[in-house]
């Protein structure tokens, strides 16, 4: 059985630690390869190359990994009991 706080968080933090990647990736290639477009399509009120944009893009990531664990977790944890006795 998965800790739905624990897998929770480490989507949260892996989903920011990605977005920051995602920022340094567009500030250090050409502008032909950047992500900003993507970014701000997928979090809302994101805007490229502001410290406002920034923190909330960051949060905004975080709160998608959290979302994601929140969700799966419970019918991660449901399947398991259902059939995870390892018999079909």
């Amino acid at each position: 059985m998965l800790n739905i706080k624990l897998v929770s968080w480490a989507l949260g933090l892996w989903s920011a630690v990605t977005f920051v990647v995602c920022v340094i990736y567009g500030l250090v290639t050409p502008q032909t390869l950047h992500m900003h477009a993507l970014l701000e399509q997928v979090l809302p009120a994101f805007k490229w190359l502001t410290w406002r944009g920034f923190l909330l893009g960051l949060i905004e990531s975080f709160l998608y990994g959290v979302y994601a664990g929140l969700v799966y977790v419970p019918i991660y944890n449901f399947l398991k009991r259902r059939w995870g006795n390892g018999q079909p």
